[in-house]
């Protein structure tokens, strides 16, 4: 049998860690959790299981999870963020894999939690993640945000996992606006630093369309109330993204 390392990366989870955590007790020979200096309780909860805690300087999203590999004793790797955890069906899948890998990494789908509601409409799912593989044959790769695990071979072979990746996301509308505004200026910061610039055509039609496509055609509506505002905020988010990337290319900056 194989041995499996965890990987997670924390700031201030202290709401979702222990899920997390408790998902991963049973799958990982090991658990790595590299904290950016967390100004809550989530340190401590942390140090309460058989975890090697690291505490780094936040490196971007990318070379955070590229280091928290590095910390890692085991090549093949689960790797989480804070605010998820592993179903019990995923939980199985991995642990059945241990004895029997055949693949250079594994997919699993993402289901996501809004405000108390599983989303299962919209872009937001079937959301799916390669979290699952062996780290001498993949990294991370990606431009401040939006990071993603990639095989070095284009032609690794990789598997799909029964169960799901859940994942605990914003728990109020006025947080996902907060993250909202927040992941919309990295993206158009990082835009502007790859040469990427926004036309009017693109300011306007852009959040339009990717609203009607994530309301209308990935039937988002289904979702109610809650599957309005996720669709009205992906918009959104394109639109501001946008709207920010032609300020920063007006200032110069």
């Amino acid at each position: 049998m194989l041995k499996l390392s965890g990987v997670i990366i924390t700031f201030n989870e202290e709401r979702n860690i222990e899920k997390c955590l408790d998902s991963l007790v049973d799958v990982a020979d090991e658990i790595i959790v590299v904290d950016s200096f967390s100004t809550d309780r989530t340190k401590a909860i942390c140090e309460s299981y058989n975890v090697n805690f690291i505490e780094q300087e936040f490196l971007g999203y990318v070379d955070q999870k590229n280091f928290a590999l590095e910390q890692t004793t085991n090549d093949h790797v689960v790797s989480l963020d804070g605010d998820e955890a592993l179903s019990e069906a995923l939980q199985k899948s991995i642990i059945d894999l241990k004895n029997n890998w055949q693949y250079d990494g594994y997919y699993a789908n993402r289901f996501n939690n809004f405000c108390g509601q599983w989303i299962k409409y919209s872009d937001w799912y079937p959301n799916k993640k390669l979290r699952v593989f062996d780290k001498t044959k993949a990294n991370w790769q990606g431009h401040k945000i939006h990071e993603t695990v990639k095989l070095h071979d284009p032609n690794s072979k990789v598997g799909y996992l029964k169960g799901d990746i859940l994942h605990y996301t914003y728990q109020t509308y006025e947080e996902m606006d907060r993250k909202t505004d927040y992941f919309s200026t990295i993206s158009a910061q990082s835009y502007y630093e790859l040469g990427k610039k926004a036309s009017v055509f693109q300011l306007i039609f852009n959040p339009a369309w990717a609203f009607f496509k994530a309301f209308i055609l990935r039937l988002g509506f289904l979702d109610g109330k809650n599957g309005f505002r996720i669709c009205y905020q992906t918009g959104k988010i394109t639109y501001l993204k946008y709207a920010k990337l032609r300020r920063l290319y007006r200032d110069g900056s």
